[in-house]
């Protein structure tokens, strides 16, 4: 296979990983390919122009759900569109079940996508829009097999609404409708459980893990941590439009969860708890600001265990203990030492 050359090199382009960081392997360091594998993804690049969307990405994804994982802008939704063949990559190629998606309609119909984007045709209901969909993949019985997949995301196929009088998250189970009801071998969702009410967000992975189990890859994208956790342990980490890391996402969260951390503490007696806080031995800095204490600790699991009894002992209340780099994207920083 030969790849075709890299555009010129620009000042976006993203510069080399800095020392430290969990870098992609070279081609000769990759690991064979499954042979179960499904979408197979090799030294990808995506360039519009001069920015670079993604650069550089080899992953594989075999029967089951898969978490895409990345905070947003990583380059998460123009894998799924080079996935699903909707965008051609700039370099490297991507397979479907051994072919090109973007060459290939029979492979194209084996694959179900749920895009993030918000727009569905304003004059149609839920049953008529599922049901074009089938009969565009030349579904036998097309309107019987819409009714299914509705009421499969726990929509009722007679309501005679039009989609826009929807909420966010009924067109979010709408977009899941249509991407299955041909019975595709690869499922994308981009972003699925945005919108949904929590019991909504239950039904929904249960879902995904029904249809993995049926030899389907499902693959989903998601820049909340939390969620991930209910897909499954297999999980492709993308940040900045590379791959920091893949593998099963006990093993990554607990690289994450081992990284400094920063929790913010109030009380009414500041200076005494303090004082307290920093006889820790998983405790390297604090800093007062108030009625709140900013604390640096290398072990996150052994001060929430301490900050209570340590609280109780110097006789001061606890009003907040919180977590202050707790979101994506500094998780995702520190895992490729940016």
């Amino acid at each position: 296979m030969t790849t075709p050359p890299p555009p010129p090199s620009s000042p976006s382009q993203p510069p080399p990983p800095p020392p430290g960081a969990i870098a992609q392997p070279s081609p000769s360091q990759l690991q064979p390919i499954p042979a179960d594998a499904l979408v197979v993804v090799d030294r990808v690049s995506k360039f519009f122009g001069d920015i670079v969307a993604v650069s550089d990405v080899t992953f594989a994804v075999s029967p089951g759900v898969t978490a895409l994982l990345g905070p947003n802008g990583a380059g998460k939704s123009t894998v799924l569109r080079m996935m699903c063949g909707l965008a051609l990559p700039s370099s490297g190629t991507v397979s479907v079940m051994g072919q090109s998606p973007r060459s290939n309609p029979e492979i194209a119909a084996e694959i179900g996508l749920a895009p993030q984007q918000e727009s569905v045709f304003g004059h149609l209901t839920a049953l008529q829009f599922v049901r074009a969909s089938a009969e565009l993949q030349g579904v036998a019985n097309a309107d019987a097999e819409a009714r299914r997949v509705l009421q499969l995301v726990e929509l009722d196929a007679n309501d005679q609404r039009f989609l826009p009088t929807y909420s966010k998250g009924m067109r979010q189970r709408v977009k899941l409708a249509q991407a299955i009801v041909h019975n595709p071998r690869v499922i994308l969702l981009d972003e699925p459980l945005s919108g949904l009410d929590p019991r909504q967000r239950v039904h929904m992975v249960e879902l995904f893990h029904h249809l993995a189990s049926q030899g389907r890859a499902v693959i989903v994208s998601s820049h909340v941590l939390e969620e991930v956790q209910r897909f499954g342990s297999n999980v492709v980490v993308i940040t900045n439009g590379r791959l920091a890391a893949q593998g099963d996402f006990r093993e990554i969260r607990a690289l994450m969860d081992d990284r400094p951390r920063q929790v913010k503490v109030r009380t009414d007696r500041p200076r005494s708890l303090a004082a307290a806080l920093v006889k820790q031995l998983h405790v390297t800095s604090v800093q007062l600001s108030g009625s709140d204490i900013r604390v640096d600790t290398t072990d996150i699991a052994a001060f929430s265990r301490a900050v209570a009894p340590v609280s109780q002992r110097c006789g001061a209340r606890l009003f907040e203990v919180r977590p202050l780099d707790e979101d994506l994207e500094s998780v995702f920083r520190y895992l490729v030492s940016a």
